[in-house]
């Protein structure tokens, strides 16, 4: 057992008690609140490495759906426990957060602490342009209720939650054909980011499978503390919802990818750079936002997706600046650089962004 897995199994045990005696004890919603979000941090990378060895064994096609379905579950497990409590808004923001996270955030740090390295790196731009292409779709999609309401004089709710069930069940389907492109019928495009992958040494699949398990109910228990005080501790702190789940959620929730990818790029393995970020923006664009909406409706929480205007401008500009920056299929330092200056003048913008709008 690595060093590194050592100190992750000692922090999940160490904090996860704590944050638990945190409510048992009543000290407060402020230890509540960053116990748990501390807890929830290295949960998040054992989910994923639990995922990542899980998908090495069951092979490309098994393994590509595992990675779908657990890919980003701490974003879902904490979406879901807040939608549960309604706080709808909050769980809006942080489907914008999430893919403004994956597109700028993830692959700004994969770039800058690759290119400190290297002097340029390269990477396969297939993946770039099969995600540019759908991330272009996604955002047109998420603006299409928005457009529709600033278009109309008279807008009917129970319409732009039926287009949103429309657009949703689109969305799905067209995530469903991305991965049945990489998968199986041009799976030989992305060869070589899955030749990259391989490791010594099997993962015993019941440990990791165990592993998968306990952390993913483990992620639920804290999402479930974590949500129960984040309203009312992020308003004590002057923070509004839109930037709470923009900015806040997916910092806390993604500890793992920003782990992955720095790891992944000082190693020059670009390829799989990308493939994880395509793979997680697309995630939460095409699948995790989509499900939302249905989960939504199926617990009397309905959550459309109806982002404001200026979410859906700034998606649009974080696709716009990521597909200019990979297309050509090169990296360096000062492209890292450019796309985390987007992330944090957009995140400097949500922070100053009125509650009302």
């Amino acid at each position: 057992m690595s060093r590194s897995t050592i100190l992750l199994l000692l922090s999940i045990l160490i904090l996860v008690p704590l944050s638990i005696a945190a409510k048992l004890l009543g000290w407060g919603e402020t230890a509540i609140f960053f116990t748990s979000a501390a807890a929830i941090a290295p949960l998040s990378v054992c989910l994923a490495t639990s995922t990542e060895k899980v998908a090495l064994v069951t092979g490309p096609t098994l393994g590509g759906l595992v990675n779908a379905l657990f890919g980003n579950a701490t974003e879902l497990i904490i979406a879901i426990v807040a939608l549960r409590k309604g706080l709808v808004d909050i769980v809006e923001a942080s489907i914008t957060g999430s893919i403004l996270g994956a597109l700028l955030l993830l692959l700004g740090l994969a770039m800058l602490s690759g290119g400190l390295r290297y002097k340029e790196q390269v990477f396969r731009p297939i993946r770039a342009r099969v995600n540019g292409i759908s991330m272009t779709l996604a955002v047109t999609a998420i603006a299409v209720p928005s457009m529709v309401i600033n278009t109309s004089n008279l807008v009917d709710p129970l319409a732009i939650h039926n287009l949103s069930l429309v657009v949703a069940t689109i969305l799905i389907i067209v995530y469903a054909l991305t991965l049945l492109f990489s998968l199986k019928t041009h799976s030989y495009l992305y060869q070589v980011s899955q030749l990259e992958d391989i490791e010594e040494e099997t993962p015993n699949i019941w440990l990791w499978l165990s592993a998968l398990l306990a952390s993913t109910i483990a992620v639920a228990l804290e999402s479930e503390l974590f949500v129960s005080v984040v309203e009312s501790e992020t308003t004590r702190l002057g923070l509004t919802s839109l930037f709470t789940g923009v900015i806040l959620l997916p910092l806390i929730s993604d500890i793992a990818g920003y782990v992955t990818v720095i790891r992944l790029a000082r190693q020059n393995k670009m390829d799989l750079v990308m493939a994880t970020i395509s793979g997680d923006s697309l995630l939460i664009a095409l699948f995790v936002a989509p499900v939302l909406v249905f989960i939504g409706q199926a617990i009397g929480q309905p959550i459309d997706l109806n982002f404001n205007v200026f979410e859906v401008i700034t998606v649009a500009i974080a696709v716009a600046v990521t597909n200019l920056i990979c297309f050509g299929g090169r990296s360096n330092w000062l492209d890292g650089t450019l796309l985390l200056a987007t992330y944090l003048v957009l995140g400097v913008a949500f922070y100053y962004h009125p509650e009302s709008f």
